[in-house]
C-alpha cells in the first residue's frame, strides 16, 4: 500500500515532527528581547493569527503606553492590560506577544499559565540596551539610565520569566533564525506534552 503523501520524503533526511498548537504561543520576556518581530514571523509560519498586548491595549485605549501611563498611571495601564489578554486567551490559539512586565501580575500570570505555552524570549543585558536605545517609547525607559533600569527589571522578571513552558536564547542573529530556533523548542515541548497534536512530516 503506497504511504501517505506527507511520509514520502522530499529529500534525504529523517522524518521530523511538526506540530498544531494546542493552545495559545504566549511570548513574554523584557522589552527588546524580540517578541513582536519574532511573533509576527513565527505566526506567520504556523500560518495562526498574530497579536501585541501593547497594541491591543493601546487600541483599546485609544491612546499610546506614555499616554496611558502618563495620564491614568501604572495601575490602570496593568488592568487594562489583564483584561486585554484574558479575552486574547479566550480565542482560538494564535501567538500573542505579551507587554514586558504583564507577567508580573498574579492573576496575568495564572491566565498565562492556564490557557497559553508560554515561551520565554531570553536576551542578554547588552542586546537589550543597545535594542531599547532605538525607541523612545517605552514608559519604564522615561527616567534613569537605560542599563541601571533593565539590570533592575531584570532581577525582578526573571524568576518568574524562568517557570516558562519554554526558554528560547535569543542573540544578535537574522530573525529567521532565531524563529526556527523557537518551532523547535515549542515543537519538542508539544511533542512531549501534547502527543496528539504532533505530526510526523518529511522535510
Amino acid at each position: 500500500m503506497e504511504s501517505p503523501e506527507f511520509y514520502k520524503p522530499l529529500r534525504k533526511g529523517p522524518p521530523t515532527i511538526s506540530f498544531m498548537p494546542p493552545k495559545t504561543i504566549a511570548l513574554v520576556g523584557l522589552m527588546g528581547c524580540g517578541k513582536t518581530s519574532i511573533g509576527r514571523r513565527l505566526a506567520r509560519k504556523l500560518e495562526l493569527p498574530f497579536s501585541d498586548s501593547d497594541q491591543e491595549v493601546e487600541t483599546a485605549a485609544g491612546c499610546s503606553m506614555k499616554e496611558i501611563y502618563s495620564v491614568y498611571g501604572e495601575d490602570s495601564f496593568k488592568s487594562g492590560e489583564r483584561r486585554v489578554i484574558a479575552r486574547l486567551l479566550d480565542q482560538p490559539p494564535q501567538v500573542l506577544a505579551t507587554g514586558g512586565a504583564s507577567i508580573l501580575d498574579e492573576d496575568t500570570q495564572k491566565l498565562l499559565k492556564d490557557k497559553s505555552i508560554t515561551v520565554w524570549l531570553n536576551a542578554d543585558l547588552e542586546t537589550l540596551i543597545v535594542r531599547v536605545s532605538r525607541r523612545n517609547d517605552r514608559p519604564f525607559l522615561q527616567d534613569g539610565n537605560h542599563r541601571e533600569v533593565l539590570e533592575n527589571l531584570i532581577r525582578t522578571c526573571y524568576p518568574v520569566y524562568e517557570k516558562s513552558d519554554v526558554h528560547v536564547k535569543t542573540y544578535d542573529e537574522a530573525t529567521n533564525t532565531t524563529v526556527d530556533r523557537v518551532i523547535q523548542a515549542i515543537s519538542e515541548f508539544v511533542k512531549e506534552n501534547y502527543p496528539d497534536h504532533c505530526v510526523l512530516k518529511s522535510i
